[in-house]
Formats: structure tokens, C-alpha cells, sequence
């Protein structure tokens, strides 16, 4: 069975919370295996409200690691305080560092696991970048060599040159951690850009009284779905061919601006980076994710 780990700009938007839920209904019906969840932010229900997602899932035992440097970002968290409600006593001090989490699990990993990326980049690229310690001797990178398969990335935009996509634009250490992951990880990565989800909206079939309604009307204020940039690359990830999932791939050269987040890329030879272009209508990826999710 495949093996993922899923990294996340939890709070900022709810596609991450649609997104979690796709992953969700693959573990539980033994189709793909979670390891854990990296949060590359830190407010002050991160943790909480990922233990309370999955208390409304009825999953037990999946690992929590939250980005403990990053408490002073800015985020508008309208949905943590709600799902920390359903896991009243988890707080970020019963989570561990994000980076310590991805080290952890990749070193007690039997074989190679993959990574699903839906938000910032700057945690996953700490982990590449760091050092031996108690957990395993061996750095980052050689773990990330050993142990990862392929590495799903939401992030970056490929409609032109030099554009600013939030993933890797919204801050200092997000256009670090895009430079970083994009041009210097070992392993595969495929990525689906904002212009791919842009116009595909998923959720407005959840009925009242699930928590997701509830997720999604405290961010819209009402019943409404929601473009699909997560629970896309989700799903993706876990069928684990682009083309069977519906997608073309353009292999890349891609580099990140570490001061600004802009993103540029020029055609390649290299199969180990790709971004993805549709090949069919909008409503073909928002029925597939609204079936699963309903």
C-alpha cells in the first residue's frame, strides 16, 4: 500500500480541510496509508483542530507536526476554533515540530513513502536541509534520497513567466522554502498550478450538519464550494498517474525567486519535474472530488 505524508498551510483556507477529507476516505478504506500531518504554520488551534478533523472522521493514532517557528504569521484561522472543538484536549503542545515529524517518519519508514505539499514549502525544505540527530544520523537529503518516492506539489503557476503564486509568494520563508524544495529536492516532483484549479468548485453538495458544511460556510459565510487547488492535487497524489487522473504533464526546469516567490520554468528533458494541464472539462475533476467527499 501506498504511503503518504500530507504538508499543509492549515487555516489559511478551508480546500485544505477538502483536501484531508479525500485523503481521509482513501485511508479508511485501506486504498492508500497516512503517515502523518506536517502543519507549516502555527496558530493557536493548529493542532487542535487537525486532531478534531480527524475525531469527526474516526481516525485515531495519525501524528500531528506543526511549524512551532512560525507562530507570527498572520492568518485568518475562521475554521480551527470550530474543529478544535471536537478534540478539546490536543493543543500544539501535544504536536510535534513539523520538521521533527518529517524526519521521524521518514526514517522509521520501511520503504519509500510519497509527500502531498498543499501549502508552504518552508518546513518541508528544513527538513531537506537538516542535519543528523537523535532521530537518524543521517541528514535531510539523504532521507529524502532513501526514502521519497515522489514529491505532489499545489503551488506555482505555469499560464507565464515570473508569476506569483500564493504557495510560494505569501511570505519570506515561503519564497525560500519554493526556491529551496523546487530546485535542490531529490526526488520527483509534479506540480498542479493554480490555473488548474481555479475554476473547478467542489463542496456545495455537503449537507448541512456534516462539519464540513460548517468549514465551509465560516469561510464563505454560507453553503458554497470552493475552488479546488487541494483536494485536486489530493486526489492526483492518490491515483498516483497524472494522465490517468486527467492530466497532461510538461516536463520542467523551475526555478523560484528566494526573495519573491515568482516562478519560472522553460521546457525539459528532466522527468523529475512536471506540471500538469487538464485534458477535460472543469466539471470532470468537481464531480470526481464531490463524490468522494459527499
Amino acid at each position: 500500500m501506498r504511503e503518504f505524508i500530507f504538508g499543509t498551510d492549515w487555516g489559511e483556507d478551508c480546500d485544505d480541510v477538502v483536501a484531508l477529507r479525500v485523503i481521509s476516505r482513501f485511508h479508511k478504506a485501506g486504498k492508500a496509508k497516512l503517515l502523518g500531518v506536517c502543519s507549516n504554520t502555527c496558530v493557536e488551534h493548529s493542532a487542535g483542530s487537525i486532531y478534531g478533523f480527524f475525531a469527526n472522521e474516526g481516525i485515531e493514532g495519525i501524528p500531528v507536526g506543526v511549524d512551532k517557528d512560525c507562530a507570527h504569521f498572520k492568518m485568518e484561522a475562521r475554521y480551527q476554533e470550530r474543529l478544535a472543538k471536537y478534540a478539546p484536549d490536543k493543543t500544539n503542545d501535544d504536536a510535534e515540530h513539523s520538521v521533527r515529524l518529517y524526519r521521524r517518519l521518514l526514517a522509521e519508514a520501511r520503504g519509500k513513502v510519497e509527500i502531498m505539499e498543499v501549502g508552504f514549502l518552508h518546513s518541508l525544505a528544513k527538513a531537506l536541509l537538516s542535519g543528523g540527530d537523535d532521530i537518524s544520523p543521517k541528514t535531510g537529503m539523504e532521507l529524502f534520497s532513501e526514502k521519497v518516492e515522489k514529491i505532489w506539489i499545489m503551488g506555482g503557476r505555469y499560464s507565464h513567466q515570473g508569476a506569483q503564486e500564493f504557495n510560494f509568494s505569501r511570505h519570506p520563508e515561503a519564497c525560500w522554502g519554493a526556491s529551496v524544495i523546487c530546485e535542490s529536492a531529490p526526488c520527483p516532483i509534479t506540480f498542479l498550478g493554480w490555473e488548474i484549479g481555479s475554476q473547478v468548485e467542489t463542496g456545495e453538495n455537503i449537507p448541512e450538519g456534516d462539519y464540513l458544511y460548517d468549514v465551509l460556510c465560516d469561510w464563505h459565510g454560507g453553503p458554497c464550494g470552493r475552488e479546488s487547488w487541494d483536494p485536486m492535487l489530493a486526489l492526483m497524489a492518490l491515483i498516483g498517474d497524472e494522465d490517468e487522473a486527467g492530466y497532461d504533464t510538461v516536463c520542467v526546469d523551475i526555478k523560484v525567486d528566494k526573495e519573491n516567490g515568482k516562478n519560472y520554468f522553460e521546457a525539459s528533458d528532466n522527468p523529475n519535474r512536471k506540471y500538469v494541464i487538464k485534458k477535460f472539462e472543469d466539471s470532470y475533476y468537481s464531480s470526481q472530488i464531490n463524490e468522494i467527499i459527499k
